[in-house]
């Protein structure tokens, strides 16, 4: 009794510092302090394991609010971009931002030219005049990495890692500022990229998920910045020449002047705090048209008014949305439409549709695009930085394929607040695409996984989407007849499931990679496959070996008529099997008359179908006749 008492005293003393939030080194003591009064051995075990529970809490609490803060920080960047700064200010605000984010030592954006070179164009933090302005070359340093795999690449210390293409000019400067840790982000806009965003250390430091996470996401909130200050600064370049011709272009002269003011009016109600609705009206009056928002599933945000009949045939708007989305940019649709995408990054956040009274301009075309930045802004400070959610969602479905045991309670309260409930059945579907970028398939997977409330992530070259269902194989089929048409190339699928619960999640992931791999072997690049459609082959490739479930999917409907007919039609099938397909031959082996025998496979056949003797089919109907008579001949052997 007393030694309960200790130990639980032990636990409540570990509860009482955890629930102060005493520092690490008051639980050290705690456990000296117990080894040194001369505890027990099972006392201290205890307390050991108290201790250590206690850390883990200490940490993950720390984590969250540290994820909490980012978040909330990246809401405030989202609001302070949209204000209408030019190309220098707005980078000194992102460089500021990213080290107040992430504490940086120093940062730092890098521009691509044309002609493929790029330099540092702005910086904060450094202690030498070398940085700004430094020449980066082509394929040298971390920026040109993560611009060349469109990820982000980073090094614990920067000079002494030989993986790393080193130019001298860069290490000169790195070495003159102190720095070890390297972080470069690529500013993606669309296929292309604008440059990088990096993030410097004095000292070495091994950078987290949610660290990586929350920069990528603010280069993309970046990348959405700049493109609408180089459109801006474009606008304002023309009205000046413009303006130098005086009368002879006064036309065209207002046109632009009217762009930029309209512009000028989006900005503003973002930054007021419009609603969605403020701002379609706003977009719509300035267009002269009727204009929706769409989320990236094809729901309806809101709308401005009532389209004219035969403007909104879903099949075209469904094409022209696929066109805007792949090339960035509003499409024309038949039948008068236009469409323009909605999007942060490399992130889908919808789409907008218009019919304009009057055919568009060239400057209408552009305000167009341009409104597609502001509504893309303003659902990024609604949605509490819709950019940071790709890598929250990523790292949940990682945690659930990695570390499904022991941690089955805290992954389904991230799976609830993301409103995805695991005790509904999912399947898995891995995806890889036989060609194309593999960039424009995970911004494409992202917003599937939106629309299908699911989860997506991409491991070894491949993209995994967990998806509620129960439907394996369609949801594989599914995936591929959406993804083959936007990439121009064909995409192999390997599905399983259902399965329901986080710790069941890894085991259908690798049961899906192997139906991939089995397909792979076979030669069926493009195709789907799953354990169903693989047969017997899936049977052995399934991580529980459903033997039941394999012949009573194909032999069932036999087995079911014998045992409530009392007929023989198993007993047939395996004689007309061992006889080489011949019905005489079962015949007599069977004792009966060859007419017997042929009424009988007639039943069979309309049980099992009329191909049940083609040769995949009959292959797989003897394998899982052996399969029952084996298991039935060890079963009566068991005492």
């Amino acid at each position: 009794m007393a030694d309960d008492e200790s130990a639980g005293g032990g636990a409540l003393a570990v509860l009482e510092l955890l629930a102060q939030e005493a520092p690490g080194s008051r639980f050290e003591d705690l456990l000296h302090e117990a080894r040194r009064s001369g505890a027990a051995p099972e006392e201290l075990e205890e307390l050991s394991r108290a201790v250590e529970l206690a850390r883990s809490v200490r940490d993950s609490a720390g984590r969250r609010r540290q994820r909490e803060a980012a978040l909330a920080a990246l809401v405030d960047t989202a609001h302070d971009l949209t204000s209408p700064y030019d190309i220098d200010g707005l980078l000194r605000v992102i460089t500021r931002r990213a080290r107040r984010l992430l504490d940086f030592d120093m940062a730092y954006v890098s521009f691509n030219r044309p002609d493929g070179s790029a330099y540092v164009r702005t910086s904060e933090g450094e202690t030498t005049a070398l940085n700004v302005g430094l020449e980066l070359g082509d394929g040298q340093g971390l920026g040109s990495l993560a611009q060349a795999r469109k990820a982000p690449v980073w090094s614990a210390d920067y000079l002494a890692d030989d993986t790393i293409p080193h130019a001298p000019g860069i290490d000169e400067v790195v070495r003159a500022e102190g720095l070890h840790a390297i972080i470069a982000v690529p500013l993606r806009h669309g296929d292309t990229t604008l440059g990088a965003l990096y993030g410097a250390e004095r000292k070495v430091r091994h950078f987290t998920p949610d660290e990586i996470g929350v920069l990528l996401s603010l280069a993309d909130l970046a990348a959405v910045a700049i493109e609408k200050a180089r459109l801006l600064e474009q606008t304002r370049d023309e009205v000046t020449e413009l303006e130098r011709f005086g009368s002879r272009t006064n036309t065209a002269l207002t046109r632009v002047r009217y762009l930029w003011e309209c512009h000028a009016r989006m900005a503003g109600l973002v930054l007021d705090g419009a609603g969605l609705g403020t701002l379609a009206r706003a977009i719509a009056d300035a267009l002269d048209g009727v204009l929706e928002v769409r989320d990236p599933g094809g729901r309806q945000l809101t709308v401005t008014g009532v389209f004219p009949p035969g403007c909104l045939a879903e099949e075209t708007i469904t094409r022209a949305v696929l066109q805007a989305q792949t090339d960035r940019r509003p499409v024309a649709a038949d039948g008068g439409a236009w469409v323009a995408p909605v999007l942060a990054g490399a992130e889908d956040l919808g789409v907008l549709v218009l019919s304009p009274s009057a055919p568009l301009t060239d400057e209408d075309v552009r305000l167009l695009q341009l409104a597609g930045q502001s509504v893309a802004s303003l659902m990024l400070i609604q949605r509490g930085t819709a950019a940071a959610e790709g890598p929250v969602h990523d790292e949940l479905l990682q945690d659930l394929l990695d570390r499904p045991q022991g941690s089955d309670l805290h992954l389904r309260e991230r799976t609830r607040r993301l409103g995805i409930d695991l005790d509904t059945p999912h399947v898995i579907v891995v995806a890889r695409p036989e060609g194309g970028e593999l960039g424009k398939a995970v911004a494409w997977a992202s917003s599937y996984a939106y629309r299908m409330s699911g989860l997506k992530s991409v491991r070894r070259g491949c993209i995994v989407l967990m998806l509620p269902g129960t439907d394996a194989s369609a949801a594989g089929h599914q995936v591929s007849a959406e993804l083959s048409p936007l990439l121009g190339h064909p995409v192999s699928t390997g599905a399983a499931g259902p399965a329901e619960g986080a710790s069941s999640m890894a085991g259908v992931y690798e049961e899906a990679v192997r139906c991939l791999d089995a397909l792979t072997a076979l030669d069926g690049v493009g195709g789907t496959a799953s354990l169903r459609e693989l047969g017997f082959l899936g049977l052995l490739l399934s991580a529980d070996h459903d033997v039941d479930a394999f012949i009573g999917r194909t032999i069932g409907p036999v087995l079911e008529y014998d045992a409530g007919r009392f007929t023989e039609l198993t007993r047939t099938l395996d004689a007309y099997f061992d006889s080489g397909g011949s019905p005489t031959h079962a015949a007599d082996s069977l004792h009966v008359h060859p007419n017997t025998v042929s009424r009988r496979l007639e039943r069979i056949a309309e049980l099992l179908g009329p191909d049940w003797q083609k040769p995949a089919a009959a292959l797989e109907i003897q394998m899982a006749l052996r399969l029952r008579k084996a298991r039935t001949s060890l079963r009566r052997r068991v005492p």
